[in-house]
């Protein structure tokens, strides 16, 4: 009824290598590395980072170099450490911006190279950044400049004089009448 030594070891080592395979599997879709990768840290000042998060990646030229570590607050922007991979050359003109990938993607930060020639070194800080877009400041701004009157709907606004029925002021509008149909009144005889 109960199974030999050698059976119990057969399948002590199948529950190993199986555990070990399932370790391996989480960790690479997880994007955990199991060694640490040797590069170098960089930070980032932005007036808004919204949407980017720890784990993001850090292209540059559309490759990902990196990825970010963290984000926090300091000095009244937000802060952002970013791993980059050994061998990738940031100079010190280099410009910093938080993109999409697509409409609403994922955020990440994109480094556009600049024409120094000095190198960042671990720990050094990318001086030019661009902060993120945020569709839901960009349509309330919309919405403050249509309310406030700035996008129609004022006293003399195109869509008011359009709308109303005659031009009772005397001025002319630059608008004429319809093709076909004469300005003068009908009673008017043409003289010869």
């Amino acid at each position: 009824m109960y199974a030999s030594r050698t059976t119990q070891f057969i399948v002590g080592i199948f529950a190993i290598v199986g555990i070990v395979a399932l370790v391996i599997l989480a960790l690479s879709l997880g994007k955990i590395p199991i060694l640490p990768q040797p590069g170098y840290v960089l930070y980032a000042d932005f007036d808004n980072s919204s949407g980017l998060k720890p784990g993001d990646a850090v292209d540059i030229a559309g490759v990902q170099v990196g990825k970010v570590l963290s984000i926090r607050y300091k000095d009244f922007r937000s802060h952002v450490a970013m791993f980059v991979d050994q061998g990738v050359e940031v100079d010190k003109d280099a410009i910093a911006g938080i993109k999409t990938e697509g409409l609403l993607g994922n955020r990440y930060v994109s480094i556009a190279l600049g024409p120094s020639d000095k190198m960042l070194t671990d720990h050094d800080t990318i001086r030019q950044t661009e902060s993120s877009f945020v569709l839901e400041d960009a349509i309330g701004q919309l919405i403050n400049n249509i309310g406030s009157g700035g996008g129609g709907g004022g006293k003399d606004s195109p869509a008011e004089k359009a709308s109303s029925p005659c031009n009772c002021s005397g001025q002319s509008d630059g608008i004429g009448p319809p093709p076909g149909v004469s300005d003068k009144p009908a009673n008017q005889k043409k003289s010869k």
